[in-house]
Formats: structure tokens, sequence, C-alpha cells
């Protein structure tokens, strides 16, 4: 049967939306941003635990006493483990992306409920939508609305509107028909009936369809985190990226404590605005018969209590200056403009990105770092997202991602090279010196080559030409992974003297810390060396003059960078920028010499 050229027609219909509606999609994205940007601003502008106390309030009088000391301990938690304004940047992207989802569900869902044509159509449509996997979204988003928060919240909404929809639907058509129809003998128009009938009494099933989109929308955070949404899903991808369990935990028990309270705030909310939920609840509180501990646990405060008690603790914030404020601007000649670099988890890119970062604060920019995918980090940095990154291996590496976007991109010059890439494997595996000689040995290695990210030029390189020029395709399995991962395995079967064959590139501190053999590329199908160049934005060097002189004159020998590496790795995941700051202190000088001012 001939192939279905389907993926070519979707490139298709995507370029020509790219190319007839870019104005309408730089709309939404400013219109999706500034939503984001406003509600950010607010919920990360109290003191967090003046704000967890708030948020406890609000527990409190919704649910009871016992509900409000327990959300505050969690979120209190989160503010303990210094992820409280990811989880601020978290909660604003959900909200966004519930709001906007609510604003489109629901009169969708009363549509197709007043109507049976339009839920025929809209079931296939929203099976479509709640199937798809959720990360495919994000291929199309990055296209349109490049990287950061924007194509994460759009990727919600597509993935959480279908329960919104359906549960509206659900909601109004289980309203007792006799109901309506004695409102409409009563002449109560179409608009009433649905207003003062049908809605309140479908309140229950819609807010338990609010409470889907919120979860939904909580359980796509990692996937924004992919695309430089930042928040918690940042702090979880960075963990897998860099294969940190400590972070990955407490990334993910923030999300249980966000998920938790949302969860049971809707659900009361739910009750409360709807008459038959405010009825049953008040039944259960005549029929209880608790003890008096059991009471105060379970008491309520009245409305107007709960808000004197958020007034209050406002004014107590005011007062005693807890409100967070930008604070003030750098104070050296960057005047504190933000810069944002990009940058793959490889050693050297860490390494090269947080030490400009710590060599423009010094300076006085504000600096945002983001990690993405090598896909990813091209889109956003032709997109303008980016402004630069340290790490593009060119002319062979990169090469189909240059040739891509070259039109939108700055070339500033390569601060390191040559580079080599290979496949390693440790010294003590005997009779495998080249790559000729893995055929017919991969029992030995369980037929597997350990890569690191698929989005790598170099996998790209090794699946394309290295295995069929060596005739090792179908004998070996290339393990797609990251970086992080495929140096836990080489350490993993080198601590156990198991055979094992990784991706290596030179430089690279493992060779250091391991004693392994390159393996020898005979017909040089790896090609030659590249430099590490670093690439900005079109325009950035003309905007910022001083920091493209800076970035243009930047280069590293082979020691200070492989010593850079080992000052990282020694001083552990998550602290790379105060690694940086040590090895600039065994380096006086250096501060001087590539960022003069």
């Amino acid at each position: 049967m001939p192939r279905l050229p389907l993926g070519q027609w979707v490139d298709g219909s995507v370029d020509w939306l790219q190319d007839r509606l870019s104005w309408l999609f730089d709309a939404v994205s400013a219109g999706v941003s500034g939503l984001y940007d406003g509600i950010d601003a607010v919920l990360s502008a109290p003191q967090p635990l003046l704000f967890a106390g708030v948020l406890a309030v609000v527990a409190w009088w919704l649910r009871g006493l016992a509900a409000g000391v327990l959300a505050f301990a969690g979120l209190a938690l989160v503010d303990s483990v210094q992820l409280w304004d990811e989880a601020m940047a978290t909660l604003s992207l959900v909200l966004v992306a519930t709001l906007v989802t609510l604003a489109i569900a629901v009169p969708l869902g009363i549509w197709a409920a007043r109507s049976k044509a339009v839920s025929a159509v809209l079931r296939p449509v929203l099976d479509f939508m709640q199937t798809m996997p959720a990360m495919v979204y994000l291929i199309p988003g990055i296209i349109f609305f490049g990287v950061g928060v924007v194509p994460g919240i759009i990727a919600t909404i597509v993935f959480a509107l279908p329960p919104g929809v359906r549960m509206t639907e659900l909601g109004i058509r289980q309203v007792d028909g006799e109901l309506v129809e004695a409102a409409e003998a009563f002449g109560t128009t179409p608009r009433n009936t649905l207003l003062h009938v049908q809605l309140p009494l479908a309140l229950p099933t819609i807010m338990a369809g609010v409470n889907q989109v919120i979860m939904l929308g909580l359980s796509m955070v990692v996937i924004a985190g992919m695309v430089g949404g930042g928040g918690l899903g940042g702090a979880v991808y960075r963990a897998i990226g860099n294969v940190d369990i400590g972070l990955g935990f407490e990334a993910g028990v923030s999300i249980v404590v966000l998920a938790m309270y949302l969860d049971r705030m809707t659900g009361a909310l739910g009750r409360q605005v709807s008459p038959l939920g405010r009825r049953a609840a008040a039944k259960a509180r005549a029929a209880s018969d608790k003890s008096p501990g059991a009471r105060l646990w379970a008491h309520r405060p009245q409305p107007v209590t709960a808000l004197v008690g958020v007034v209050v603790l406002a004014l107590v914030a005011s007062g005693a200056g807890l409100l967070g404020g930008s604070g003030a601007s750098g104070p050296a000649d960057g005047n504190g403009k933000k810069i944002t670099i990009g940058y793959i988890p490889w050693d050297e890119g860490i390494a090269s990105t947080y030490l400009w970062k710590e060599l423009l604060e010094r300076r006085g920019y504000r600096v945002e770092t983001k990690q993405l995918e090598a896909g990813a980090l091209y889109t956003g940095l032709a997109g303008g997202q980016l402004d630069f990154q340290t790490d593009a291996w060119l002319p062979v590496t990169h090469a189909q991602y240059w040739e891509k976007y070259r039109n939108e991109l700055e070339d500033l010059g390569s601060w390191y090279g040559p580079t080599s890439l290979e496949l390693s494997v440790p010294s003590y595996v005997k009779d495998v010196d080249s790559l000729a000689d893995l055929k017919g040995k991969a029992g030995r290695f369980k037929g597997r080559i350990i890569g690191i990210e698929p989005s790598a030029g170099m996998m790209g390189i090794l699946k394309d030409e290295v295995l069929g020029a060596y005739g090792l395709e179908g004998e070996y399995e290339v393990v797609d992974g990251s970086t992080p991962g495929m140096l836990a395995e080489l350490e993993r079967a080198y601590d156990r003297k198991e055979p094992v064959v990784v991706t290596l590139w030179s430089p690279h501190w493992a060779y250091s810390a391991h004693d392994l053999k390159k393996l020898a590329d005979p017909q040089g199908v790896w090609g030659e060396g590249d430099g590490v160049h670093t690439l900005a934005r079109k325009g950035f060097a003309a905007e910022n003059p001083e920091v493209g002189r800076w970035l243009k004159d930047f280069s590293l020998t082979e020691e200070q960078l492989t010593g850079l590496e080992a000052a990282i790795q020694e001083t552990g995941k998550g602290r790379e920028q105060q690694a940086v700051r040590t090895w600039l202190d065994r380096n006086p000088g250096l501060v001087e010499e590539l960022a003069p001012r």
C-alpha cells in the first residue's frame, strides 16, 4: 500500500497558517502572556508565608479549620524548599489556562446541550483532542508562539478543553425535563430558563468539570517546562535532565500540594455555589453529632469573618513592608536590563551558560536561563524569545538547525575548538578499539549503544550515517535518553566492570573521571571537529553592543573549560552558579578579561 503523506499535509498546513496568520498568533501570544504576567505579578507580590496565610483562610472558610491548617503547612513546605516562585508561576499558568478554557468550554457545552447536531459534531473532535498525546501539541505551539509560557498554556488549553465541554453539556442535559417544561409553561424565555433553572441545577456537574480542567492543567506543567514554561514543570524538567532525584522529589511534592489544594477548594466551592450543594451540606451538619474537638476542627467562619481575616493580613503585610518589589536595578553598566540565555544540558553548555550568567550579573544585567531541547532552543532563539546560547556545535553537529534558522540568527564566533564526536568504551573492554570492531559483538553490549538527547545533532549522525557505514544497523539499538542518563549508565557499568558503549565527545570531564577508549573512526564518518559557537538572535549584538563585543571576544582553553566543568561536578547539581563563583575566585583577573568595563 502506498504511503499516505499525512505528515507532509500537516507540515504544509502549518506553514500556510504561519505565513498568513502570523499577526493572529502574535496577538494571541501578547494577550495570553499579558494575562499570565498580570496574574503572576499579583501572586508573587506578597511575602510567601503571608500569601500562604491568605490561602489558608480561604481553605478555612470553604472546608473548616483542619483544612486551613493543613493548607498552610503544605504551602509553608513549598516555601521551605525554595520553590515558592516556581509554584506561583505554575499556579499562574494553571489559572490562565483554566480561565481561557472555561470561557470556551462553557458556551460550547451549553450549545451542545441545546443542539443534538452540534453535540454530534463536537463529540469526535473532543475525542481526538483528549486522546492525542499532549506533547504533540507542543510542536505547533513552538512554531506558532515560540518558546516560553505561551505554548505551554495553549497546549494546556487544548488538552483540558474536552472535560469542560462534556461536563457542561452533561450537567444541563441531566436537569429534570419537567422543570424545564414547567418554566416554559409559565412563559419563561429560553434565556431565563437557562440562567435561572438549568445552570443553577447543573452547577455541581459543571464544577466537577472545572475541577477536571484544573487537574489536567496541573498534569501539563511538566510538559510546559520542556518548552521554557518555567515554574515547577521547569524544575521537574531540569531534575530529569540532570538526574537530580532531590530536586525532582521537591518539585513533585510541591505540585502535589498545589493539586490537593486546588482539588479540595474547587470541590468545596462547587458545593457553596450550588443550591443543591448548600442544602445537602446544611442537612449533613444538622444530622451530625460531633464532639467539641471535632466541631472545632470542622468549624467554618462566616464569609465576612474570612474576608476580614484576608484584609487584616494584607494590611499587616503592607505596614510591615512585606510586599515584594522589583528591587534595585543592577549596580553597574547593565542597569538591570534583562537578558535570556538558553542552553542544552550538556556539560560545556551548562558551564559556559552559568559563567556568562555570573559575568553579566556582575555587570548589572538581570539574567534568566532556560534549559531546553536543541530543537526548542533554536526555535526560541530564531523567534526572539531567547537572546543567545553558547553551545552551538558547527559546522557539523548542529548543521540541520543552522541551515533552517541561519537567516534569523547571528553567529558571534567560536569560543572553543576543535571538538570531536565519538563512541567510547571502558578501557577494560578488550578487542574493541574502533567502530569496525563493534560488528558481531552486539551480545557483549546487550545490543545497545547508550545515547543522549534524541534532538542532539550527533544522534542524527550516529543513526543516519555511522551505523550504516560500519554495518551496525539492525545489530545495535541506539537508546535515546539524556546526557546525565548516559553518564549514569556509564558509571553504573564502569563500577561493575560491565561492557558498555556510549556516545561521548571531547572535551568532556568523563575522560578524566574514568579510563575510557575513544573508538577510532577510520572512515571519518563523524566528520571534522566542530567549533563551539555562540549564536544570538538577529539584532542582539546591535542592541547590546557591549555584550556583543564580549561574546565575540570570548574564548576558553581546554584547561579552563575542563576545570570549570570539574568545579561544577564537585559542587553538585543545582549549585552551578556557586561553582562558577568559586572557579572565578581561583582565577583572579578572568572577569575583567572576559567582560572588560
